[in-house]
């Protein structure tokens, strides 16, 4: 029975000595400062004012139903908004480098 709770901590183990070599994209992002970044509840106008026009704005996705709000992304060089309807309801840092852990950029 020891083996059995040896082999997923020594996995644990390697895995934690890997990754802290590496930055890890939540570490930046704790240190950035909140205010760079859109505020949740911000309107799609409030947003684009403060932060000028996104590189790119994705398609919507939902909405099929009305149980379901559209979903619209924007993607600014830094960060990406999503907005249910025209209010922000997140925003997501984008990775700085390719050695960045963390979300991959947004498929096109």
């Amino acid at each position: 029975m020891k083996a059995f709770i040896a082999v997923p901590m020594f996995a644990l183990l390697a895995f934690a000595g890997a990754a802290s070599a590496d930055t890890l994209l939540i570490e930046r992002v704790q240190e950035e400062n909140k205010a760079a970044m859109p505020a949740r509840g911000q309107t799609m106008a409030q947003v684009e004012s403060r932060f000028g026009a996104p590189a790119e704005r994705m398609d919507p996705r939902g909405g099929q139903k009305r149980q379901w709000p559209t979903i619209n992304r924007w993607v600014y060089p830094a960060f990406t908004v999503y907005f249910e309807k025209s209010k922000v309801i997140d925003v997501v840092a984008n990775k700085a480098d390719a050695e960045e852990i963390g979300p991959k950029p947004p498929i096109k």
